[in-house]
C-alpha cells in the first residue's frame, strides 16, 4: 500500500504519526509523510533499512496573517494564542495536498490524518482515497466530549468543566472534567482569532464525520471501557493502534539521538546520571508548548530545591521572547543547587534520561506522548497540566495511580513551591507513594512492550489492506 500522512504542526503530533510511519514501513508499506520543511528537518532520522520506503514531502506555508512570524512552522515556534493563525496558514497548503495526491505514483490507497486539516477526509473520498483520522490522544478524550455538541460545532465552558453526562460514559469518568484554570487558556486563545480562523471543535467534527475510520493511541489493557461507546458515538470502526511507545518505532541503529553531534551532550547527561543511585532522579519537563510565567518558574525550582532531591530539568526558553529561560530562574538558584541538580536549555534526548537506571520519577506537563514514555520506563508521574487535553490525562493518570498531580488553586492554576516539593516527595521517596510506584512499574509491561503493542499495529494494517476501494470496486 501507499498511505499518506499528514499530522498537524505540533511535535506531540507530529512524533506519533512519525513512530506510526515507521510502523508502517516495517511492514513493506509505502508511506509520504507530509508536513512543513523545517518539521521535517526536526523528524528523527529512519531506520536506513527503510529510508526507501519512507518519503518526506515539504509543504511550505502561506503566511497570510502579520501575527504569524514568518520562521513559525510549529506550535513550539509561537506563543499559545497564535496557534488558531497557524491551524489558518496550514489550510493554504491544501492546493499543494491535491497537487501532491492526484500525481503521486503510484497512487495513494489511504490518508492518515489530524484533525486539524478537517478538508482532508473530503477531499480524499473525491479522489477516491479513504482516509483514517489518527487521535495521537487517549481514548477517553474522545469519550469525553459529548457529540450532539460537537455536531452543533460548539462547546461551552460550562461543558468543559463539568463531568461528562451523556449516555454510556463509562464510571471511572465521573469525576472527570477541566478545571477553570485549564480551560481559561484555551478559550483566551480561541476567542482572539475566532474572526479569522475555523473553531477546532468544527475541524475535530467534521474529521470524525469525513473520515473512514477512527484509529487511537491507546489499547483495550489501558482504556477497555471506552470503544464500545466511540464505535456507537461516531458510527464507523473505531481500531486501537497500540501506544507506539519510541521501543516501538526506533531500533538504536540511526536515531536522531545517535548521531554524532548529540553524543558529546549526551555522554555530558549521562555522567551526570551515573553518578546517582537507582531511581533516585527526577526528571522535569513540561513539553513544547508549555509557557510557563516567571513565577511559575520560581515556584518550580524553589520546590525542586526543597526536595533535596538530585532532578534533572529541561527548560525551555519562551518562544518570541527576548528573554531566555534562565532569566527566569530565582537569583542564586543554579549556585544553591550546583551538585543536586542540572538545568538544561539545550537539547536533551528524553527517551534516553528516561531509561537511565537513576531515573525514578518524571514531573511532567502531562502531554500523551511524555506520559507513554515515563510509563514505557516503569517511572512514577509528578503531574503539572498545562494546556489543551492534558488536564484530563492528568485525571486519567490519577484513576489509574500511576501518579500525583501538584496541588494548585482551583480559580487560576496557581501552585507554590511547598505543592511542589510535597507531591514530588511523595512519589518519589514517601512510605505514602509506594503503591503509585508499584503501579508504575507494574504499567512499563504493558506502555515499554514492543510485542503488545506490535500486534495493534498488526491489526490495523490488516484492515487498512481488506478496505482498499480498488478491492471493493473490482467485486
Amino acid at each position: 500500500m501507499h498511505i499518506v500522512v499528514v499530522p498537524w504542526l505540533a511535535m506531540g503530533h507530529i512524533i506519533p504519526y512519525h513512530r506510526l510511519s515507521i510502523c508502517l514501513a516495517r511492514r513493506g508499506h509505502r508511506v509520504s509523510f507530509l508536513s512543513t520543511p523545517r518539521n521535517l528537518q526536526r523528524l528523527p532520522s529512519a531506520p536506513k533499512t527503510l529510508a526507501h520506503l519512507i518519503t518526506l514531502v515539504p509543504l511550505p506555508l502561506i503566511h497570510s496573517h502579520s501575527s504569524l512570524p514568518l520562521h513559525a512552522e510549529s506550535s513550539c515556534d509561537i506563543t499559545y494564542p497564535k496557534h488558531q493563525i497557524l491551524k489558518l496558514a496550514f489550510d493554504s497548503v491544501e492546493p499543494t495536498v491535491v497537487s501532491f495526491l492526484t500525481s503521486s505514483s503510484p497512487p495513494p490507497d489511504w490518508v492518515v490524518t489530524d484533525f486539524s486539516t478537517h478538508w482532508l477526509p473530503g477531499l480524499a473520498r473525491r479522489h477516491g482515497i479513504r482516509s483514517v483520522y489518527f487521535s495521537p490522544f487517549f481514548a477517553m478524550l474522545l469519550v469525553f466530549f459529548d457529540s450532539s455538541k460537537l455536531d452543533e460545532g460548539w462547546l461551552t465552558i460550562e461543558d468543559l468543566t463539568r463531568p461528562p453526562s451523556h449516555q454510556g460514559v463509562p464510571r471511572f469518568m465521573s469525576n472527570f472534567a477541566f478545571r477553570p484554570y485549564e480551560i481559561a487558556k484555551y478559550v483566551q486563545r480561541s476567542q482572539e482569532f475566532d474572526s479569522h480562523c475555523v473553531p477546532d471543535v468544527v475541524r475535530y467534527a467534521v474529521t470524525m464525520r469525513d473520515s473512514d475510520l477512527l484509529a487511537i493511541r491507546t489499547c483495550p489493557e489501558f482504556e477497555h471501557e471506552c470503544f464500545g461507546l466511540l464505535s456507537q458515538t461516531y458510527r464507523k470502526p473505531v481500531l486501537p493502534i497500540g501506544l507506539l511507545p519510541s521501543v516501538l518505532a526506533d531500533d538504536d541503529d540511526d536515531d536522531d539521538e545517535d548521531m554524532e553531534d548529540n553524543e558529546k551532550q549526551w555522554d555530558s547527561m549521562r555522567k551526570w546520571l551515573d553518578k546517582h543511585p537507582p531511581s533516585s532522579v527526577v526528571y522535569v519537563a513540561l513539553g513544547t508548548e508549555a509557557e510557563l510565567t516567571a513565577g511559575e518558574v520560581e515556584s518550580l525550582a524553589l520546590g525542586l530545591e526543597q526536595t533535596g532531591l538530585p532532578f534533572f530539568w529541561v527548560l525551555r526558553d519562551p518562544p518570541e521572547s527576548t528573554r531566555t529561560a534562565r532569566d527566569m530562574l530565582p537569583n542564586g538558584f543554579e549556585e544553591r543547587v550546583d551538585g543536586q541538580g542540572v538545568i538544561c536549555t539545550e537539547w536533551a534526548p528524553q527517551v534516553r534520561i528516561l531509561s537511565h537506571g537513576s531515573v525514578g520519577g518524571f514531573l511532567t506537563h502531562c502531554g500523551c506522548n511524555s506520559i507513554i514514555e515515563g510509563l514505557a520506563f516503569g517511572l512514577v508521574l509528578i503531574m503539572l497540566p498545562m494546556v489543551n487535553d492534558q488536564g484530563l490525562n492528568a485525571r486519567l493518570m490519577r484513576e489509574k495511580r500511576f501518579g500525583i498531580e501538584v496541588e494548585r488553586d482551583e480559580r487560576d492554576g496557581w501552585f507554590t513551591p511547598g505543592s511542589v516539593a510535597e507531591a514530588v516527595i511523595l512519589a518519589m521517596v514517601s512510605e505514602a507513594g509506594e503503591a503509585l510506584r508499584a503501579s508504575a512499574k507494574e504499567a512499563m509491561g504493558l506502555f515499554g512492550s514492543r510485542e503488545k503493542n506490535d500486534r495493534y499495529v498488526d491489526e490495523f494494517v490488516r484492515y487498512l489492506e481488506e478496505h482498499l476501494y480498488r478491492e471493493e470496486s473490482a467485486e
